[in-house]
Parts: C-alpha cells; structure tokens; sequence
C-alpha cells in the first residue's frame, strides 16, 4: 500500500514506531545517529547546544553540552566519548547517520567532521533535506531528554556554568542508559547497556560461544 505525502506526515505526526521506520540495524555500532540540539541560553555564558550521539541497534546515548556547534565539537564528541566507549568494549561503528549541518558535512577534502570519520574507517550517511524524521532514534532521544532532565533541572537549578549543567546531564545518562528500561521495539524491556552488550554477540558470534563455553 502506498501512501501519499500527507498520509506519511500524519503517521509521523501520531507514531514514533512509524516515525523511526527508516533506522534498521543488524547489531551494536551498525549505525550510530548524531545530531545538534539548542538547549537554551545561560545567563552570563551564552547559546548552549547538546551534541549527541545514539547507537540506533541499542539506543546507548552519549552527550555533551557546548557554547558553539562547530565541526570541532561534534567530532569532539566521538572522539572523547563515543569511540572510547566502543572501543573499551571490543568493537567499531560501521556508520555514522547526520543531517546536513554545517558541522557536520561539507567538503570530504576539507571538513573536519569529514575528514575525522574517513580517518576512523567511518561511513557518513546524511538524512534527506527537510526531513528530519529519517534520524528518528535521536529525535526522540532528544524529546526525552528534555521532558525527563532539562525541563526538570530549569525548575530546580539556577545553573552558573556548563560543567554544573555537563554533570547532571552525565548522572541522568547513567541512568538513562544504564538503569531505565526501555519499551520501543526490539528493547523488549532492556536497558540499553544490556542492548548494546547483546548487540556485540549479533555482531561477533564467536564471542558468545566462547562465553557459553566459559
């Protein structure tokens, strides 16, 4: 069944499952999502944004909070967060999906973003112009966030700098990825952690054979 443009607007608009139906992934680290979101303006500091990062196979999130949203920080992120973390576990990401920010694309002989990603064997995929539905993981990561922290902590806290506001936003990602069982499809009630270790095996069978010979 095909459907029209606005039929595809309205499942979008009402369904989140509908709305992430373009992200497949086989295992961990198959696609990672990253975006750029505007947190709010800090009195005395300035604009701050959130560059973030989602394995979409497992939903593991990384964050961290800056004043500008530059090349620099976005691969600022994968490179202090993002692959330490794959790496510490044994494994690699095939692909990284983005917009078409400026931070993030451009030149592929120039562009730092570019350049970072073919240096670490990374392929960049982008969304479709104007539709930023097709990176639905982190989309949601991102209306999650805000209902579940940031809304939360603007009432309780009168932040004076971008760390007080990086440590909170570190705690509520333990949390998050580590405590919070999730209900979207294929989590079946997993943390995300407990996901992106299950991941692995899918991506290295081996390994589980060996752990079940153990």
């Amino acid at each position: 069944m095909k459907l029209s443009d606005e039929q595809v607007r309205m499942l979008e608009r009402f369904s989140p499952e509908f709305r992430e139906r373009h992200i497949e992934t086989r295992h961990t680290g198959d696609l990672v999502a990253v975006d750029t979101f505007f947190v709010g303006v800090l009195k005395g500091v300035g604009r701050i944004y959130l560059q973030s990062a989602l394995d979409c196979h497992s939903r593991y999130a990384f964050g961290r909070l800056y004043t500008t949203k530059l090349p620099v920080t976005a691969v600022h992120l994968l490179n202090e967060d993002v692959l330490p973390h794959f790496e510490a576990h044994g494994t690699t990401i095939t692909t990284v999906l983005s917009d078409n920010g400026r931070e993030f694309c451009g030149r592929p002989d120039r562009h730092p973003y570019e350049l970072f990603l073919q240096l670490e064997g990374i392929e960049h995929r982008t969304t479709k112009v104007r539709r930023p539905q097709s990176n639905g993981f982190v989309e949601r990561l991102h209306r999650t966030l805000l209902d579940e922290h940031f809304r939360i902590k603007g009432r309780e806290k009168w932040y004076e700098s971008v760390d007080e506001m990086q440590k909170d936003l570190d705690s509520y990602l333990h949390h998050y990825n580590h405590e919070r069982a999730h209900q979207g499809r294929g989590m079946e009630g997993r943390t995300p952690y407990q996901a992106f270790l299950d991941g692995i095996l899918k991506k290295e069978p081996g390994r589980k054979a060996a752990k079940d010979a153990a």
